[in-house]
């Protein structure tokens, strides 16, 4: 109980200071770009018109919002973590509990090889995301939905349980739900990939009489984690599109953002625009190659 206490309060903490960073993440996704490019140089020195930044995106609401105005949404994101914290130490805990049954029941302790340990591993920790994740999507999308309201300069979604009945009323339970199938086929396949490369690496490419070893089989896990994120960026970006898209905020209608039927026809239209990778990186930002900057929809056709 006591780590999962000091788990939700530094998990806290992480999202207070990082809240701004999401939230600037989640305007660029949905394709807002309320500053002009401007001509600057790349890192070989070549001219090039280049989107403003994490910085000056951070100027720009804090002139409009104030410095408060960074933290929209921050309620129900850290309910989110909280509870999410929660579910998934309860499975876990769970997990733990049905193994000291099954040892007390049996004398002989079967012997697993390397990859059948990370397979049960990963297995394991897939369920308790999963449940997390499901449990808190409710959650996640209001987060969403209280953050783009900035578009629009909306006031809809201006509290956690206000949210919850707007959303009933408007869309039902399925409501709760929008982007969740995305989301969820981005976690779980992150995850096994960070976690089945990182055990090749780890037993083919290094050897255990090497010094610092473990230090290197932990840099490899985050090198691997951050190589799978990439990959399953897609995923999120089509997730967090569908839980804000055609809910009655100006940044999820036309001709902001298109009505997406489906998921799969969001993924579609992205992939057919060149806008998969679309607010994946916050600090080094190029122009989209064949698009017009329109300044009075401050977004790029």
């Amino acid at each position: 109980m006591a780590d999962t206490c000091s788990q939700m309060l530094l998990g806290s903490g992480l999202t207070v200071l990082s809240h701004p960073l999401m939230y600037i993440k989640v305007l660029v996704q949905v394709g807002h770009e309320p500053l002009p490019p401007s001509l600057g140089r790349n890192l070989f020195g070549r001219q090039v018109y280049q989107l403003p930044g994490f910085f000056a995106y951070v100027k720009h609401i804090v002139k409009i919002d104030g410095k408060a105005g960074l933290f929209k949404g921050l309620a129900p994101r850290l309910c989110a973590g909280t509870i999410g914290t929660l579910v998934h130490s309860r499975v876990i805990q769970n997990y733990q509990k049905a193994d000291k049954t099954e040892e007390s029941g049996n004398s002989q302790k079967e012997d697993l090889s390397s990859l059948q340990q990370v397979v049960n591993e990963t297995a394991r920790e897939m369920v308790a995301r999963s449940c997390a994740t499901i449990v808190t999507h409710p959650f996640h999308v209001i987060t969403l939905r209280c953050m783009v309201q900035f578009i629009g300069r909306e006031t809809k979604y201006s509290g956690v349980f206000d949210s919850v009945v707007t959303i009933y009323k408007e869309e039902g339970i399925l409501g709760f739900f929008v982007g969740l199938i995305p989301r969820l086929l981005g976690d779980v396949i992150s995850l096994w990939l960070c976690n089945m490369l990182a055990h090749l690496i780890n037993t083919y490419a290094l050897d255990n009489s090497m010094s610092h070893v473990g230090e290197i089989k932990n840099c490899s896990q985050a090198v691997t984690g951050f190589f799978a994120s990439m990959l399953t960026y897609p995923f999120i970006l089509v997730s967090n599109l569908m839980a804000v898209n055609n809910c009655g905020l100006a940044g999820g209608l036309p001709p902001n953002a298109p009505a997406y039927p489906s998921w799969v026809d969001c993924w579609r239209t992205l992939s057919r625009e060149g806008n998969m990778s679309r607010g994946n990186s916050l600090f080094f930002r190029k122009m989209p190659a064949g698009k017009m900057y329109a300044v009075d929809q401050k977004r790029f056709f």
